[in-house]
């Protein structure tokens, strides 16, 4: 018995080593099998040569050359750019006599040792102009990289190898960085922050043959146009999606190459000398200040200020998702998704897997997983290597296999992550990030560490929620967490959810470019026949019929320019809100020519430059009301109908002091005595008790009274939106039931009181006031209903400013035959004159408006915001200037957002001095002369 259990145990011994064994048999098998799975290990990169990268695919900013401990955001070189702008060299004398020899013969020099490019460096310090251009690869690398530089001075052409020379192209530093040397680029806005991302060369004087053609008002501003009219040479455009890295580069895309440097001085001598012409010709108009040179230096130069920044999310792959589902769930096309909600998550968890995958290996997003090919999978659910495969393969179809292999090499080796997603089977972000990343450049990672992702794998400990949690002595700062998580709360719910701008183009039937807008807009013309599809990506249409005016019509080329979706201030791109650069308690009474289709001051701002151009707006805001003296909120508002009762009861004069309060203060004293009266102490409910006995006169309130009181100076939508939140509707039964239009008129009509020393009387208050009379006429009983309750009920409004000397509240009855339409709001003064006037101090740009003007009362305007101060520095100023006044109105306010925010990154053509007017067609709704016409229809 005792030698068959020694036996039992030797052999289960035996048996364990050898399940043992085969374990980690197959452990090391599989380990072997990842590790020499990655498509990688067989198709290294060039890129994977250099020794030192100052962008590598991590989540941590880019950080930028400091020179003098200069500030972390700032140029390096801001003081000689602004400098050379204002005041640009003139002149150009150094680009006179450029003898280019259009033939273009074969001699060139290759840069690709560090000796050739210290030599280079000495030849170029001796020039006084050269012309620059680079070519960039972006297919096969996340954040692209320069591939060639090409420089041209009058005699030579220089190929340089930024592939072979990359760790050592600081030594053109100092050339790029003199203010004494113009660099000649075209398009520069792209060459210059991918010189500054990777070799930190920062240029500094440069003249962009772009922007001399925006100045000249070219048809055309492309290279290939240039090249064309001036030197008769024909550019291979198919040549500029080759792959750069090709080394030795082939004799095509070497002339290629060649040829966008070789010309470009030729091509800005010819048009700064055209520019000096147009100088000439108009140096004798006094009126015309406007220099051509001098403008195009200016321009050139502003370019130079931009500082290269990484798109940093907070949510890895976020903005492309965002993207993506705008795309499919609101175009034309889209199909339907049976279970949206899901389709969305799978997008998300893709866009997120895409861009972890695209940093591993150094590869574009497109390269991983095109968009289309996300849909599908997110629509399709495969689980399956050949699923998978199957549907990337069809979703595209229609793109060029030379460029993108379908399915990826990537995809095919990663296959298992996607079909882990579609079982729901990563977990969240923050475990699946560093399992993924452990899996790929770990110590048996199946994937190869490189410069670019090295701080990708060091960090990957690190959660995603709180990898910018700042610290303080190695402890979390918990009141800057609470910020932190509070900020990035404001921004979830208000910034955009997807790209403002699409850069989608419209041409002319001519061929030429009208403007840049998004996607809806140019359904909107496929859908009805109006134009026909050009391009596809990004889309472009051609109209089929004659626009009414043209870009150069209007002397702006703002709306020809394509546009970021980043801060303007300081050029994030992980998210955005809108900004108004001036306030929309202005804009919007503007007259629709200058206001309606016009962008120019909506800009994209992020949450920090968004606080800090809002705080000083507000201060402008008082800044004006000051000058204007049109105050910022309305002062006081009392129940006219009350007022009367007490006229009547003792003297005529009313004590506005005593029965005016604030709207605001109003509104809040009712919402409170509403939720939480009864359970108050006695103490503050009598104190906020009072505060609305003052609006009613002074008289014992009830419920109702309170419910009243409540929407005092909202405006109809602000009632209906108050309505929905409170669940409950705030008509009373005892008010007759009247039409949508009569309710909105009568509950959008307030009161308005801005005027210094004046009593504004309404004949209607807050909620049953009176409707339309002129409407009304259309049902006579409802018409003696309505002047029976104009008479009835009636709101006044003072201001504090001089109630030493109050003015009566005039009666109702005197003036409701008078009026035609309650929307009309008068100010009476002494002597029973309904008049509206402004009067304060201003200053010499705006003098002083003694005069009074009948005002029409806008019947959406709110009393509760800056809505009516808006109103009246309108009207004030089309009254005492016209048009010219809010012109010059709006140019104060760009410049207050320009000292404000200090914007890099404005769209080309952005312009404190834009005019804003627009010209409409014939049949546009807002053509005035139609409007005008509309309007004498409707009276009639």
């Amino acid at each position: 018995m005792e030698h068959n259990k020694k036996k039992l145990i030797i052999l289960l011994s035996i048996a364990s080593v050898a399940a043992l064994s085969i374990i980690f048999r197959r452990r090391r098998q599989k380990k072997n099998r990842r590790a020499a799975r990655c498509y990688l290990h067989t198709d290294p990169k060039p890129q994977y040569t250099f020794k030192r990268v100052l962008a590598d695919n991590s989540y941590s900013p880019f950080n930028h050359l400091n020179l003098d401990g200069l500030e972390e955001k700032s140029h390096p070189y801001e003081a000689d750019i602004t400098a050379l702008i204002d005041n640009p060299p003139v002149e150009f004398k150094f680009l006179e006599g450029v003898d280019v020899d259009l033939e273009m013969n074969d001699s060139y020099v290759l840069v690709d040792t560090e000796s050739q490019l210290t030599q280079l460096a000495d030849a170029l310090s001796k020039e006084k102009v050269f012309a620059v251009d680079t070519e960039q690869h972006s297919l096969r690398s996340f954040l692209g990289f320069t591939a060639l530089i090409q420089i041209s001075t009058k005699k030579d052409d220089y190929l340089v190898d930024t592939i072979a020379l990359h760790d050592s192209m600081s030594i053109l530093h100092p050339v790029f960085a003199d203010p004494n040397i113009c660099k000649v680029f075209h398009g520069a806005d792209g060459d210059v922050v991918w010189l500054q991302r990777d070799f930190h060369l920062y240029v500094v004087n440069l003249f962009d043959t772009a922007k001399a053609c925006e100045v000249l008002s070219k048809p055309q501003k492309s290279l290939a146009y240039l090249l064309e009219t001036y030197c008769s040479v024909e550019k291979n455009k198919s040549l500029q999606r080759e792959d750069w890295r090709n080394r030795p580069l082939p004799v095509d895309m070497v002339q290629y190459a060649r040829a966008d440097a070789h010309y470009l001085l030729c091509i800005a001598n010819c048009l700064i000398a055209e520019m000096k012409e147009l100088d000439i010709e108009y140096s004798s108009c006094h009126d015309d200040k406007f220099h051509f040179v001098l403008e195009a230096s200016r321009r050139s130069n502003m370019i130079c200020l931009q500082l290269y920044t990484k798109d940093i999310e907070d949510s890895p792959g976020e903005s492309a998702a965002s993207s993506i589902l705008f795309r499919q769930l609101n175009s034309q096309g889209g199909g339907q998704i049976s279970n949206e909600a899901k389709f969305q998550d799978i997008v998300r968890q893709l866009c997120a897997w895409r861009d972890l995958m695209a940093r591993i290996h150094d590869e574009s997003t497109r390269y991983v997983l095109s968009d289309q090919a996300i849909v599908a999978i997110a629509d399709k659910a495969p689980t399956t290597q050949e699923e998978i495969c199957s549907i990337v393969t069809q979703a595209d179809m229609n793109v060029d296999a030379s460029l993108f292999p379908s399915p990826s090499p990537l995809l095919c080796c990663h296959w298992g992550d996607v079909c882990q997603i579609m079982l729901d089977k990563l977990g969240s972000l923050d475990n699946f990030f560093p399992a993924t990343l452990q899996e790929c450049l770990g110590p048996h990672g199946s994937c190869p560490l490189s410069i670019f992702n090295y701080a990708l794998l060091v960090n990957s400990h690190l959660k995603l929620t709180t990898r910018f949690v700042p610290k303080q002595n190695g402890v979390k700062n918990l009141k800057q967490v609470a910020k932190k998580n509070s900020r990035e709360l404001f921004i979830k719910k208000f910034s955009c959810k997807s790209p403002v701008y699409h850069n989608c183009r419209i041409y002319a039937n001519d061929g030429r470019l009208l403007c840049y807008c998004d996607r809806r807009k140019l359904e909107w013309y496929l859908r009805r026949d109006l134009a026909k599809l050009v391009e596809e990506d990004p889309p472009a249409i051609m109209l089929l019929f004659e626009p009414k005016g043209r870009p150069e019509d209007e002397d702006n080329d703002f709306y020809i320019q394509s546009k970021k979706n980043i801060c303007v201030g300081c050029g994030v791109g992980n998210h955005y809100l809108r900004y108004r650069v001036i306030p929309s308690c202005y804009r919007v009474h503007f007259p629709e020519h200058l206001k309606s289709h016009r962008s120019h001051d909506i800009v994209l701002l992020c949450v920090d430059c968004h606080e800090i151009a809002h705080a000083a707006a507000e201060k402008y805001k008082r800044q004006i009301s000051a000058e204007f003296g049109i105050p910022l909120y309305v002062q006081k508002v009392v129940d006219s109908n009350q007022t009367l009762v007490i006229s009547d009861l003792s003297d005529p004069v009313v004590n506005f002091e005593e029965s005016g309060v604030s709207p605001l203060q109003l509104r809040a004293a009712a919402k409170a005595l509403l939720r939480h009266g009864p359970e108050m102490p006695t103490s503050r409910c009598e104190e906020l008790t009072q505060i609305v006995m003052k609006y009613y006169g002074g008289r014992e309130i009830s419920k109702e009274d309170l419910e009243r009181a409540l929407v005092v100076g909202m405006t109809p939508h602000e009632i209906r939106r108050l309505e929905k939140k409170r669940g409950l509707s705030l008509k009373h039964s005892t008010r007759t039931a009247l039409p949508d239009k009569q309710q909105e008129i009568r509950a959008g009509s307030r009161t308005l009181a801005t005027v210094t020393g004046r009593v504004t009387c309404y004949s209607l208050d807050s909620l049953d006031a009176a409707v339309d009379v002129s409407f009304a006429t259309t049902d006579d009983a409802l018409e003696e209903e309505t002047l029976s309750k104009t008479q009835d009920m009636g709101l006044c409004m003072i201001t504090d400013s001089d109630t030493s000397n109050p003015l009566p509240c005039n009666d109702v009855n005197s003036y409701t035959s008078e009026v035609s339409d309650t929307e009309g709001v008068f100010a009476s003064n002494a002597n029973n004159n309904f008049q509206h006037s402004v009067q304060g101090a201003v200053n010499s740009t705006y003098p002083r408006n003694d005069g009074s003007v009948q005002s029409k009362h806008n019947s959406k305007l709110s009393l509760l915001g800056h809505g009516p101060h808006g109103k009246q520095v309108v009207d004030h100023l089309l009254k005492e200037y016209g048009e010219e006044g809010i012109r010059q109105f709006c140019q104060r306010w760009r410049q207050v957002f320009v000292d404000t925010v200090h914007p890099r990154f404005l769209p080309t053509g952005w312009d404190v001095m834009h005019s804003g007017r627009r010209e409409f067609g014939e049949f546009s709704v807002y053509n005035p002369a139609k409007k005008v016409a509309g309007d004498g229809d409707a009276n009639d």
